[in-house]
Order: structure tokens, then C-alpha cells, then sequence
């Protein structure tokens, strides 16, 4: 079997993982410039800074499979049990970001990026055609991007879609990336949920345990977001810095970037882990399917693949 999977993120490279240890000829293609999507790691000067997803838990043995490998080989740790409180349920952060465990799991796959896929069409059974003109054949293709490209990849294919899906939408999230002169004032263990109405999450990098220098990452929340989102990045900046400001202590900012995530967080997720089409062969998988966490991507990228091979 030939499996084109479009979209580099948790849910593909988990997907092709499994089809090619079941003997599927699989290749991936992603139009950013490194495998990741929303597992996203950034480099300013000697500071690391996640600026996606912050964390993530385990709640099913599979995903609890996959994660002791990595404990076992160092990628990731336990940050804390809680931010405001313990309640003895474990965030883990990988130790070199959280884009180190898409580049673990890419290795030994074909993965094209900066590739972006066009079309996907019924031809030879199916065709996915890239934005260069170039096309590649597959047997089946698995589609992990947000939903409204997942469509948009579809308008030509044929491919009855169920309406309810067609109509998903998400949240958007801002987020500021600020490199400091010295620690940031946040308490133990660096990380805050929603701390105010503006304010979904804030982290200390350096808590973390991924950053040599002292970085500060705020993502503000949907309704600021989505209120603020056609303003451009100078215009945000300093919006963003004012946000930040009740934890950054006594640090100044040395440098700092504005991030778009346009869509971050399905409003509705689809009650199985990924949707088949009635021939079998196109698969949509993704965080809009077993809940918007990294261990939801995570199971459905495996559902995908089991999908296809049975």
C-alpha cells in the first residue's frame, strides 16, 4: 500500500510511523519548514521557548506507551503535577522542546517539508497534487491539517464529507515569545492556566527546563485573540508586552516576536478518533477528532493508521 499522509505534525508522523512498521510505503509532506505544526520550538539568541503546545498529559495506555520511551531516553520529563495546586496528575515537557519529539518520531520517515499539498484527486485510485505542479500517487492518503484545509485539499475528490464536520471551527491564539535579561516572576513551577481573562497560559522557560536563558511565553486568550487578530505584529507587540507585564518581575525584555496560531483549538471535536471515507482510502485525522491535547493528536494519528491497515 502507498499512503500519502499530508501535515507533519503529532497526528501524521505518528500515523506514518505505524503504517510503515506495517509495511506500507509511506511518505509526508508538510508546507512548514520542519516537522512539528503545533508542537512548535523557537530559537531567540541562547533562549528555547515551546510556543504551541506548553505541556501535554497521559490518560491511555497507548499514549502512556509512547511516552516511557521517551522518559527512558531523556526527551521528556515531569514539569510539575499541577500548576495552582497537586493533583497528582503529570505535565510532562520534552527536554530539547517540544518540536524535539516530532523530529524523533520523523526519523527514519520521508518527510517533504516545505511542500505544501494542493489537491487531492481520484486518480490511480488518488493523486495528491503539490502547489509546484508535481504530483504523488497513493493508494490511500491520510489528512491531518486543521479541518477547513482538510476541505479545501478535498473541493475536487469526490469525497462525500459529513456536514457537521465541514462546519468545525477554531479558536485563535496570540502569543508572545520574549527573551529576558534575567528570571521572570513566576512562582514555582513556572507555569500559570489562565491567570487572567486576557491570559490562557504563561510559562518560564527556563522552569521548564528547556531554555540556557531566561524566556517568557503568554499565550493570550481566544476572546483576546480573536478581538485583536487583524491588528498587525507592531501594532500587537507591545499590546502583548502589557499583558506579560505582572510576571515578568524585575526582567526586561531583550528580544521579542509575535506568533499567530489562526487555528489553535478545535470549538467541537468529532466523538471518534478519525473520520473514514465510505471507500476506505481518505482518512482525516487530527486534534479535532480525540480532543485538542497533544495525547488526542496523539491516539488519533494512531486510529488513522489503524484505519487503513485493519
Amino acid at each position: 500500500m502507498r499512503v500519502v499522509v499530508i501535515g507533519a505534525g503529532l497526528s501524521g508522523l505518528v500515523a506514518a510511523r505505524e503504517l510503515q512498521a506495517a509495511g506500507a510505503g509511506v511518505s509526508v509532506v508538510d508546507k512548514g519548514r520542519s516537522p512539528g505544526g503545533r508542537m512548535a520550538t523557537r530559537r531567540i539568541g541562547a533562549a528555547t521557548l515551546d510556543h504551541g503546545a506548553q505541556f501535554f498529559t497521559v490518560r491511555t495506555p497507548a499514549f502512556q506507551r509512547r511516552v516511557d520511551d521517551w522518559v527512558d531516553r531523556g526527551l521528556v520529563r515531569i514539569w510539575s503535577n499541577g500548576f495552582h495546586s497537586d493533583d497528582g496528575n503529570p505535565r510532562y515537557v520534552a527536554t530539547a522542546g517540544m518540536n524535539s519529539l516530532t523530529k524523533d518520531l520523523a526519523d527514519g520517515l520521508d518527510v517533504s517539508c516545505s511542500t505544501m499539498a494542493f489537491a487531492v484527486r481520484r486518480e490511480t485510485p488518488w493523486t495528491v497534487v503539490i502547489d509546484d505542479g508535481s504530483q504523488r500517487a497513493a493508494d490511500a492518503v491520510i489528512i491531518t491539517t486543521p479541518l477547513p484545509q482538510a476541505f479545501a485539499l478535498l473541493a475536487d475528490a469526490a469525497v462525500e464529507l459529513d456536514e457537521s464536520l465541514m462546519h468545525t471551527d477554531y479558536d485563535r491564539t496570540i502569543a508572545l515569545l520574549a527573551s529576558l535579561d534575567r528570571p521572570p516572576g513566576i512562582e514555582a513551577p513556572g507555569g500559570l492556566q489562565a491567570p487572567s481573562d486576557d491570559v490562557s497560559f504563561v510559562a518560564d522557560n527556563v522552569a521548564k527546563g528547556v531554555s540556557a536563558q531566561p524566556a517568557i511565553t503568554l499565550h493570550a486568550s481566544a476572546a483576546w485573540s480573536e478581538a485583536n487578530w487583524d491588528l498587525d505584529n507592531d501594532r500587537l507587540l507591545p499590546m502583548l508586552v502589557e499583558l506579560a507585564s505582572p510576571w515578568l518581575g524585575d526582567a526586561e525584555i531583550v528580544e521579542a516576536h509575535v506568533k499567530k496560531w489562526r487555528f489553535a483549538t478545535p470549538r467541537a471535536v468529532w466523538p471518534d478518533p478519525c473520520w473514514v471515507s465510505s471507500d476506505g482510502r481518505i482518512v482525516l485525522a487530527g486534534d479535532a477528532f480525540d480532543g485538542p491535547r497533544v495525547e488526542g493528536a496523539h491516539n488519533s494519528g494512531l486510529a488513522a493508521a489503524h484505519a487503513l491497515t485493519g
